[in-house]
């Protein structure tokens, strides 16, 4: 069954049609980075507006099929505001609505089950400060145990704590999420989460004694981050990405 692409822009403002194509994109580029697991886990982004309507994927595509019109729009309690010929796992949903509910700035709430971040998950003392990429992890980071898979509704209070007003999260034995106000955002603090436990699966992999960063750079890595990216964050790599996806499959975009 296909959406139609011209039915679903004329339904939408231009905002709520950008926010499509850059959701699209995210999910073909996590498919593109190896981070996906078939059709689990989600990338959910806030509509513009004074809506709390949220876009999710439909259940069953795998993430390097989405566009920017089969993207499913509900509300906090998972139900379709508007008409499509797709369904979504209200289960996956939980996490998100979750997060959009507790935090006005979680525009965009990245989840993934990459092998690296559930490696990292397991283990007890979580992410070391080992490397470049783990001093920006590191200084905004959460943890949440696990609690079996998410279904339960009386999970929401206990994550969002645990979450607090941090950018990302470790889900205990499960996975990785990131929140941020725009979805390049969002991407890319995921692209740093995920290489910083590659890095260190790989480093404790060698067996050698792991040199530790000193707490005081950590305590400056936002600034610095500010200062690398001209406070342009994911915004400055975007369009970059967005062409890359553009020479391999444009598809998304429709």
């Amino acid at each position: 069954m296909i959406q139609s692409t011209q039915a679903v822009r004329s339904q939408v403002s231009a905002e709520e049609w950008q926010q499509r194509v850059d959701l699209a994109a995210c999910y073909r580029l996590v498919a593109l980075h190896g981070w996906d697991d078939l059709v689990f886990t989600h990338i959910s982004a806030r509509v513009p507006g004074p809506e709390h309507h949220f876009l999710i994927n439909p259940y069953g595509m795998t993430f390097d099929e989405i566009t920017a019109s089969s993207l499913v729009k509900v509300d906090l309690d998972g139900r379709k505001v508007m008409d499509s010929p797709y369904e979504i796992n209200p289960a996956g949903f939980t996490i998100h609505s979750a997060v959009h509910a507790a935090r006005e700035d979680a525009r965009c709430v990245l989840h993934v089950h990459s092998v690296n971040g559930v490696a990292v998950s397991a283990q007890k003392q979580g992410v070391l400060p080992i490397s470049q990429q783990s001093i920006f992890v590191l200084s905004s980071l959460g943890y949440h145990a696990y609690e079996g898979v998410a279904l339960n509704p009386e999970e929401k209070p206990r994550l969002v704590a645990d979450l607090g007003d941090k950018s990302f999260l470790m889900l205990r034995n499960h996975g990785l999420l990131t929140v941020a106000g725009t979805v390049p955002d969002a991407f890319l603090l995921m692209y740093v989460f995920e290489a910083t436990c590659m890095i260190q699966v790989r480093a404790m992999a060698g067996g050698a004694e792991l040199v530790p960063i000193d707490p005081r750079i950590i305590a400056g890595a936002q600034a610095m981050v500010r200062q690398v990216t001209g406070s342009l964050g994911g915004a400055l790599a975007w369009p970059a990405l967005l062409r890359k996806l553009d020479r391999l499959d444009p598809g998304f975009r429709t």
